[in-house]
């Protein structure tokens, strides 16, 4: 499909229609799509459209587990799933207005009075009756109706893939966070040892008197130092894991954890133009969708000006004799037809349609508004894994370099060319290189879900086509 007759499909509908009462006609639109994407980050995936299930490219089988868990008992997920039933019943109500109503009732009723000669008697009638009643729409506004109500359960089902899509990032980026975290905390209780041994070496020195007090001094306080952050990242750590066991619809607790975060690797960017975002994206849908809806109400509002047909059909028997109205009734039936027209109504008719033609405007702006930021995510994204896996080269080459010169410092100070100081500067330098390195790597991990997020990863596939 074409680009531009993608974006524009949902206002053609808006140049059509009657001319029951004074409407606005709606905005013009200044929504282009562009050509590319600005940065074009490889290698590509090879696949026309994101992965459905793009949360596996990471290789975790955990990662997978808890998206599969949260997708199917987070709370706000069931919440929007319970708005799509809701708003499928309320296609059935807007379509049940195009159908004929029937009712019928049996309405036994015994009576004492007087007759001429002033004396009481008793008289039991029976009645059956049925009625039919059908607006005939003439002018298509309960067709409309039927339509605005279709194209917002359309709406809330793209909202319901929206949230699923949001989650499914959520649980992913926390989960990633937190393998970061477990690796910070590796890196320090691996330190900590280191800096228990210098603690212990400077402490012997300082005993011999091969160095001084200040020595020993800032090599205890290294160690407490590092000892100070475990606590810190143990905290965070526990805090993370609640929050991703809400967001998988559990009670806080534990996670198990599955890869490391030095065997996770970003998947590789997908495939797709600027033009497929529109296709791909719940959010882009739901506000295509809601613009149809407004339209639709728009027509149906306007109609209420126009006349109204109604055709009532009734039937019934009726009898003094309740083995009569069985097997020999007296039949009785009617038929009215009706039509309705508002004369005067001080202007409220116009105004209910005004408030329906602004309402349709604002479902247009909002519509270009979500086109828009969606460019701006993915440019983002896409600008995000590119700049931070530059980034990485240059952190690892400084965390080489800093690794070089811890290396050299030890070696001074073995030989006696230099104080214990100079080697606790450079092993400060690798440590902080180090955990750089690792929130890095973390960085680039999560800009690859915003990035799946950003391309409407998950949601490409049939759900959405089917519904075009």
């Amino acid at each position: 499909m074409n680009a531009r007759v993608l974006w524009t499909a949902p206002l053609v509908a808006l140049l059509l229609g009657g001319c029951a009462g004074k409407v606005a006609q709606p905005p013009a639109s200044t929504l282009t799509v562009p050509a590319h994407w600005r940065n074009q980050v490889g290698p590509d995936s090879g696949q026309q459209g994101t992965e459905r299930a793009w949360w596996a490219a990471f290789g975790d089988p955990q990662l997978s587990a808890l998206v599969a868990a949260a997708l199917e008992y987070n709370g706000d997920l069931r919440i929007a799933r319970a708005r799509v039933q809701e708003f499928r019943a309320r296609t059935v109500i807007a379509h049940a207005g195009e159908l004929p109503t029937l009712s019928a009732q049996l309405t036994p009723t015994r009576t004492r009075t007087l007759n001429g000669f002033a004396q009481p008697f008793v008289t039991n009638v029976y009645q059956g009756s049925f009625q039919a009643n059908y607006e005939l729409d003439v002018w298509g506004k309960l067709a409309k109706a039927d339509e605005a109500a279709l194209a917002g359960y359309q709406a809330e089902q793209a909202s319901a893939d929206a949230v699923a899509l949001s989650i499914a990032a959520s649980v992913a980026s926390a989960y990633l966070n937190l393998r970061g975290l477990d690796a910070q905390l590796e890196l320090a209780q691996a330190t900590l040892q280191l800096r228990e041994q210098s603690r212990e070496l400077a402490r012997r020195e300082f005993d011999i008197g091969y160095s001084s007090r200040l020595e020993l001094a800032q090599a205890e306080s290294e160690y407490d130092a590092t000892a100070e952050l475990v606590p810190q990242l143990e905290r965070t750590i526990g805090e993370q894991e609640n929050a991703l066991a809400v967001l998988a619809g559990r009670n806080p607790g534990e996670i198990a954890r599955g890869r490391r975060l030095a065997e996770l690797e970003s998947p590789a960017v997908p495939a797709g133009l600027p033009s497929d975002l529109l296709r791909r994206r719940p959010d882009i849908y739901r506000a295509e969708r809601n613009v149809l809806a407004q339209d639709a109400n728009l027509v149906a509002v306007r109609d209420q000006m126009l006349p109204s047909f109604k055709m009532t059909v009734g039937g019934g028997v009726e009898n003094f004799d309740f083995s009569k109205l069985v097997n020999a009734p007296t039949a009785l039936w009617n038929l009215t037809l009706g039509m309705a027209a508002p004369l005067y109504e001080g202007g409220r008719l116009q105004a209910q349609t005004d408030i329906a033609a602004a309402q349709r405007d604002e479902a247009i702006y909002a519509y270009e508004s979500v086109v828009r930021n969606a460019f701006a995510e993915t440019e983002n994204s896409l600008d995000a894994v590119y700049r931070l896996k530059l980034q990485e080269r240059q952190t690892r080459a400084r965390r080489d370099s800093a690794a070089e010169a811890l290396r050299i410092a030890r070696n001074r100070h073995r030989n006696g060319y230099a104080s214990y100081l100079e080697e606790l500067d450079a092993q400060r330098t690798l440590y902080s290189a180090d955990v750089g390195l690792l929130q890095l790597q973390t960085r680039i991990l999560i800009a690859s879900v915003d990035l799946y997020r950003a391309l409407g990863g998950g949601w490409s596939g049939d759900a959405i086509a089917a519904r075009r």
